[in-house]
Formats: C-alpha cells, structure tokens, sequence
C-alpha cells in the first residue's frame, strides 16, 4: 500500500496556557491575557472579550489528537496575530516576542515529529527585530518568522523594515506573512474586517513589496502570504497595467514587473473556493501553493487539505506539492532529516 501524502500544515496558530498579566507587569493597556473557564479560553482586552477560544488553541496534547484525525503529519505554529504587540513600547515587545518565540519552540523540542514554528518579531524596533532573528535562529533553530502586513503606519517597503529583510536572508530565514489590524468604522459590521479587511491587507503586503522594490533588494528573501495572497492573484493584470500604463505613480522604485514576480512569491492554500484555489495554482505555479489551515480558528479549514485533495483535474504530483513537499522547500527544510522521509520515495 502506498504512503499517503505528506501533510504539512503551514498556517496555524497556538498560544501559552498562561502568560504574566503584561498590563500590570508593564503599567498600560492594551495587552491581551487567556483566562480559561471550565476548558473554554477567552482572550481579553483591556476588560472586553477579544475572541473565544477552544482548548485546542493552548492545549498540545488535544491538537495533535485533531491532527491524527485530519491526516496532519506537522502543523507549522505561529502566534496569534494579535499577540504582534507592534502598538507598545519596543522593549516590552521584545520581552513578549522572547516569551512567545521560547514557548513555540520548546513545544517543538517536546514533539519533534509533529511541529515546526515560526517566531515573532518586535518590528516597531528593526534593531530589536535583527537581535531576535539572530538569537532564535542560533539558539532555537527557528527555520522562519510570522509578520503582520504592516507595522503601524508603516508599509513593508518602509526603509525602516530593511535591516530586518537583510537579517532574514543572511540567517536564510523564511517569512510569513499574515494580514492583521483591519479595524475601520466602514468595517465594522457583517465581521467585515475578517472577511473584505483581511485580503486587502494581504494585497496591500504584497503590492509594498513589490512596488517597494523590497522584493528586487533581497532576491533570495523567501516570503509566503496567508490567505492565498488575498485579491493578489485576482488583480495581477490591473496591477501590471498600472505598471505600465502610470509608471510615474506605479514604478517609481521597481524595475521589475509585479507579473515577474510569478514563481517568486508562495502563498497559502486557504482560499475556501475550489475554482479559486485552482486559480491560484495555475497563475502562481504548483510549487509556490502551501497548505494552510488557519487551526483552530472557524474561519478556517475544518479539515485541513480537503480542498486540495477534492479537486479531480489536479495530479497526485500536485497535490504532494501542495499538501506537503512545497511547505518544505519555503522552510528550507532537507526532506532528508523529515522523519517522514519515506514518503519522498
């Protein structure tokens, strides 16, 4: 009988069961702390509910019973974008970002076969951010890094974030990249700012990027975006016409086309649509589509790959590439040290 795929899920996230009071540790609002009742997690904000959580958010033990019932070889851990901590006082971000970058990485010490991870960073401190990029490459081997899609009123392609992409290449760290902070007034009914808000920040990320020439500096920056790139792929002909056709707004610092950059740019499988999705695969190329999950979250994929594996005109050779093999070349993991290697043959 022949090895089922490989499933490495690459977008999912995970929290401590418990953290310092960091308003009272820090002395201003704004921080999020879990209280757990009766095996339900409330994340809390300055008094009010932010978001129920379930036990499977904090809980190693009943996530990995999820993934052996879903077919999840390893699930890729990052923090809960809102525990970004961009808005606070840089120092303190950093000691949040250390606590969060140690937990994910012990949880991966503990379950080797089951989880990788990705860190956060302090960004509103590019200096801060490089240090802890150094520290979690060399002392935790974190093969990447979870960023937001802008760091307060700055755009990635601010100047300010380039010591940072420098740090990522020369440590050969990856980077994913996940929309966050939608909050508008014209957002703020229908849970707008999850369904319109996140794609758009998702397009803006990438747009900055590329128009920035952020992506045409640091060539061998590896960079995946959740959400399957949101409008991205869908708006890539109006983006490369208004690269041609106003070029005095459009490329005033990329000599690059944004279509050029097809084959360079990984994005997420979660896409909830199979015509989408295989869209997405066809104008962005089978090896740069990753599965991702969005665990634990309701937004997400119930069960992660279904998708994928539901859409007949895909070869099995695609569908590796998508459920698993694609994850490992974004992490620049050798298929080799996988303890699942015999599912490469």
């Amino acid at each position: 009988m022949p090895h089922p795929p490989l499933k490495i899920d690459l977008h999912t996230h995970i929290l401590p069961e418990s953290w310092p009071d960091l308003e009272k540790r820090y002395g201003y609002g704004g921080w999020v702390k879990l209280e757990i009742k009766n095996g339900n997690g409330y994340m809390m904000k300055d008094g009010k509910l932010f978001r129920r959580v379930d036990e499977n958010c904090w809980n190693v033990h009943h996530r990995i019973k999820e993934m052996n019932f879903t077919g999840v070889n390893y699930q890729v851990l990052s923090t809960v974008p809102v525990m970004f901590s961009y808005w606070a006082e840089a120092d303190h971000a950093n000691e949040v970002s250390q606590f969060l970058n140690n937990h994910i990485s012990a949880t991966v010490d503990k379950h080797p076969d089951r989880f990788m991870a990705l860190g956060t960073l302090p960004l509103q401190s590019p200096a801060l951010s490089v240090a802890e990029i150094q520290r979690c490459k060399k002392e935790l081997g974190l093969p990447g890094f979870q960023i937001g899609s802008h760091v307060n009123d700055w755009n990635l392609d601010a100047d300010e974030l380039e010591p940072v992409f420098q740090a990522l290449v020369d440590n050969d760290c990856c980077l994913f990249i996940h929309p966050w902070d939608m909050e508008t007034k014209r957002l703020d009914q229908y849970f707008l700012p999850w369904l319109v808000g996140m794609p758009t920040e998702s397009t803006t990320a990438i747009c900055s990027l590329i128009f920035g020439g952020v992506l045409e500096k640091f060539p061998k920056l590896r960079v995946c975006v959740a959400h399957g790139g949101g409008s991205f792929p869908y708006t890539l002909g109006r983006l490369e016409h208004g690269y041609h056709s106003i070029p005095e707004l459009c490329a005033t610092k990329c000599k690059l086309t944004p279509k050029q950059f097809v084959g360079r740019l990984y994005f997420d499988s979660l896409v909830h649509d199979s015509e989408a999705l295989k869209f997405l695969v066809q104008t962005m190329g089978e090896d740069q589509v990753i599965l991702g999950s969005d665990y634990p979250f309701r937004l997400g994929e119930n069960k992660p790959g279904l998708l994928i594996e539901s859409i007949d005109s895909f070869s099995q050779t695609t569908k590796n590439q998508l459920l698993g093999l694609n994850a490992l070349n974004f992490l620049g993991v050798d298929r080799t040290k996988c303890c699942q290697e015999n599912l490469f043959n």
